[in-house]
């Protein structure tokens, strides 16, 4: 048996990826993860100076990245960044990632915070897949990957908007991989339990003044495995997902959740 010589992988070169939500925290890692592995990377974020931010670390690093300013809850403006971008070049991946966060159960919850998260959560990955499929049917294929959450499919406390629109994007996504696979598109979703972005970060100094380190450990380790997820390790999994070595993966919601699921006492 002879080894592959190819075998060092994961590459996705010459490979042309939007990640939305790119700005920071976890798009920010896969953007720049997809780039270190060859592909050329439009960045999406609402904020443009962070958008240009993730384009000038990937540039010092030898990559190509071009920034976006989008606000994905717009669908007007999603669609004519969509068809300025594929007017030029064949998109092969798109990284639904761009999202926000929210902490209440029904009754707490405002009707302003539930538009708020389906607006953002629900409706901007919407308008992204929707924006982006048609034009990979006519160019032969493509792979949508969209950032689900344990939260989607799992009673977790305080989360009930949040929850509800992770397990819309989980529903979608299955919904995009069954309808366009005579189109050779994949769609997967990535389901991963805490990260540690700043969004955790200013959360505890907003929520817990002086006990940051404490909480920070109590939410440590709800995970089994003692710790949160690093965007990084998000990125890798998204690298392989989006790989030529899982074009047999779709319809796949994948836990990151350090034994969230399976091994809790």
């Amino acid at each position: 048996m002879k080894l592959d010589a190819h075998a060092s992988s994961f590459r996705l070169g010459g490979k042309v990826a939007i990640v939305t939500g790119a700005g920071s925290g976890i798009g920010q890692a896969i953007a720049l993860k997809f780039a270190s592995n060859g592909a050329s990377i439009h960045v999406f974020d609402l904020n443009p100076s962070a958008a240009a931010e993730t384009c000038d670390q990937i540039a010092a690093a030898g990559g190509s990245a071009f920034p976006h300013q989008c606000d994905v809850t717009n669908p007007n403006e999603v669609t004519a960044t969509f068809q300025e971008l594929t007017r030029r070049h064949r998109v092969d991946i798109l990284v639904n990632n761009a999202g926000i966060s929210h902490i209440g159960t029904v009754e707490s919850t405002t009707p302003e915070d539930f538009d708020r998260i389906v607006q953002v959560n629900i409706k901007g990955y919407y308008s992204c897949m929707r924006a982006v499929v048609g034009h990979m049917k006519t160019s032969g294929g493509g792979i949508i990957l969209n950032l689900a959450s344990i939260a989607g499919s799992s009673g977790l406390p305080d989360r009930f908007a949040y929850s509800m629109s992770k397990g819309a994007v989980i529903a979608m996504t299955f919904s995009v991989a069954r309808d366009y696979l005579p189109h050779k598109i994949r769609c997967n979703c990535i389901s991963p339990a805490r990260v540690h972005t700043p969004f955790v970060d200013s959360y505890l100094a907003k929520t817990y003044p002086g006990r940051e380190q404490e909480m920070f450990e109590k939410l440590a380790h709800a995970q089994p495995i003692g710790r949160m997820a690093e965007p990084a390790e998000v990125a890798s999994l998204a690298l392989f997902l989006c790989s030529d070595e899982a074009s047999f993966i779709t319809g796949a919601d994948y836990p990151l959740d350090g034994g969230f699921f399976n091994l809790r006492g």
